[in-house]
């Protein structure tokens, strides 16, 4: 008999689905952290809906969760929610993907040549300290008011977090190396692009994840800039209307829009960090 065959042979009966086991710990440990990460907004839903119920408040100004419910299912069934929803990710994910680009590109330039730092980081840094807002006037004389002021402003949101992650990422990275890059007589490219940029992905991803962040909260003084579709539009509306049930509704769509661009995100750079032996926070 083969050593193969023996092994086989000598194992137990329970051996053979014992690879199985790790995945199915792995979903429902997920599913866990799904159910007990809904505990709080769930408690605090309850809490409110039974306050206004027993008449403790009149939820004028902040309706409870079963109006704010029928707000959305009312903008759903009319065709108006999934309009402004579409228009808010459009713009979203259009400067998203110019901030990062830019982000990265001139993190990886500052990071690599000190020149370049010397010359960009100063003026980068006094430029991310200007309030969001403070763009709105000069991107719409530069602009017009239309879409591209609008993706312009988020871009810079974006920009910022993704460009600090990528420089700091590149200046922390280990002198050994990008010193074996130098013995392999790697160009400044080839080094940046084959040794740099891999060595900070974990630094890069939280930079991702921050500028995602910051985009959803840029879109927001974006489509107040005379948009008239958006979800910062509904949150005018509401407010020029007085529909506190709107308002909140809409910013309820933020965080669910925003929480599930973050999951995305993460999903998709998962395979990215499978390398690292970290540690996992208590998992």
């Amino acid at each position: 008999m083969a050593a193969a065959e023996v092994e086989i042979a000598a194992a137990p009966e329970g051996a053979a689905v014992a690879p199985a086991r790790p995945a199915r710990k792995r979903g429902l440990r997920l599913g866990l952290g799904w159910l007990i990460g809904l505990v709080l907004p769930l408690g605090l839903a309850l809490g409110w809906e039974a306050a206004v119920s027993l008449g403790l408040s009149q939820g004028r100004l902040l309706p409870p969760p079963s109006r704010i419910l029928s707000t959305f299912i009312a903008l759903a069934e009319s065709g108006t929610l999934w309009g402004h929803v579409l228009a808010t990710l459009a713009r979203v994910g259009a400067g998203f993907g110019i901030g990062t680009l830019a982000g990265t590109v001139i993190g990886a330039l500052a990071g690599y040549s000190g020149l370049a730092r010397r010359l960009l980081d100063p003026s980068l840094q006094g430029l991310r300290s200007i309030p969001s807002i403070a763009w709105v006037p000069l991107f719409i004389l530069w602009l017009g008011i239309f879409e591209a002021s609008k993706i312009a402003l988020i871009a810079v949101g974006v920009f910022f977090p993704v460009y600090l992650g990528v420089l700091g990422g590149i200046l922390s990275a280990d002198r050994k190396i990008v010193e074996v890059g130098r013995i392999f007589r790697l160009s400044g490219f080839a080094l940046v692009r084959r040794i740099l940029l891999p060595s900070i992905l974990p630094s890069y991803v939280i930079a991702l994840r921050s500028g995602l962040g910051l985009g959803w909260m840029f879109v927001v003084a974006a489509e107040f800039m005379g948009a008239s579709e958006g979800l910062g539009y509904l949150l005018v509306d509401g407010q020029q209307l007085g529909k506190p049930d709107q308002i909140v509704a809409a910013i309820l769509a933020f965080a669910l829009l925003g929480k599930a661009a973050d999951a995305l995100l993460v999903a998709l750079t998962k395979p990215l960090l499978r390398w690292q032996d970290a540690y996992a926070g208590g998992r």
